[in-house]
């Protein structure tokens, strides 16, 4: 198929800009996959858009389930793409880091394909409670969706803090951002899925409140035999990043609520310049911010072989202090 010609792409001009400021070995190998995906098939489109979105007639009536895998992967024009990958970045990055790479695809795949269905269910469930067949009809594409599914997850990894919704100067709290957020976005850009937006923060809320995640860890446990721990309440395996970024080493265990000491902000709304400062921000913070280690799994890291020899070093000194001095007394 061949690849779109629109205008000037100044989106895909702004999101490569962003992209190699913060710096391609700066990002996690499947934020940076998914990402990757998304332009591709911007500029070489699975199917048409009309054939992509997913709507409850097309889906349900018609039979077309396909469309559940390609409405978040595809995108209406090159802002559209811009805007949701430059939320993605952040909030992948953070994530992934977070999670580990095979969790984070994992849950990206699972919330994708939910994101979907639940935007079925909730205007399956509006056409049947106004009888009006219009919500039937409407079809959605973009992964803003699955957006607001991670912006959830990661509000709840940061309960304390607070977030500048959409560039706005006034602080909102992490627990109500991503409902302010579906409310600004509804009101500041009418053509945006009001049902699409929701259905993601449902599905966040199944899996940070619901059952969502145990049921994920208990599928990933049928697959692997030594891959994600099925027990919600304690830590899990991660495969970590092995990047530059943070010094997470390829055995760290993370406490279900251990959080990074700081919260990436929502940059969508941001200037080009703002993204940019937030990125060589954030990476100086990750270079600059050592390891929670020493506690017991799961509220601390593993210790490494170095820190073993270190603890073993100051157990021998305090053995010899302890005993007795010749010629005189302790």
């Amino acid at each position: 198929m061949r690849g779109r010609q629109r205008g000037s792409q100044l989106g895909l001009l702004l999101l490569a800009s962003q992209l190699f400021q913060v710096g391609l070995d700066n990002i996690p190998p499947v934020t940076l996959a998914v990402l990757g995906l998304n332009v591709y098939l911007y500029l070489f489109p699975a199917a048409p858009l009309m054939q992509a979105c997913v709507s409850v007639q097309n889906a349900y009536w018609y039979g077309d389930w396909r469309r559940l895998l390609l409405s978040p992967l595809h995108h209406v024009d090159d802002w559209h793409l811009y805007f949701n990958m430059a939320s993605f970045l952040w909030k992948g990055t953070k994530l992934e880091q977070r999670m580990g790479g095979s969790w984070f695809l994992y849950l990206l795949s699972v919330f994708s394909l939910l994101t979907g269905l639940v935007y079925l269910l909730l205007e399956a469930g509006l056409t049947k409670l106004t009888q009006d067949q219009s919500y039937s009809m409407e079809c959605a594409v973009g992964f803003s969706g699955v957006l607001f599914a991670l912006k959830v997850l990661s509000n709840h990894y940061h309960p304390g803090g607070v977030t500048y919704v959409m560039g706005l100067g006034l602080p909102v709290s992490n627990r109500f951002a991503s409902w302010v957020e579906l409310v600004l976005i509804h009101l500041t850009s009418p053509g945006t899925s009001l049902i699409g937006h929701l259905a993601g923060i449902v599905v966040g809320l199944l899996y940070t409140a619901g059952p969502l995640k145990t049921i994920m860890e208990t599928c990933a446990g049928f697959v692997t035999s030594n891959g994600f721990n099925s027990r919600p309440t304690t830590y899990y395996r991660s495969s970590g990043y092995s990047g530059t970024r943070g010094g997470y080493s390829a055995d760290q265990r993370y406490a279900t609520g251990y959080t990074t000491g700081y919260t990436a902000p929502y940059t969508a709304g941001l200037s080009e310049e703002e993204q940019v400062e937030a990125a060589v921000r954030n990476s100086m913070n990750d270079r600059g911010r050592t390891s929670q280690r020493g506690a017991a799994p799961p509220y601390g890291f593993q210790r490494s072989e170095e820190d073993a020899a270190a603890e073993e070093v100051r157990r021998r000194r305090l053995l010899r202090f302890d005993q007795p001095q010749r010629g005189g007394r302790f």
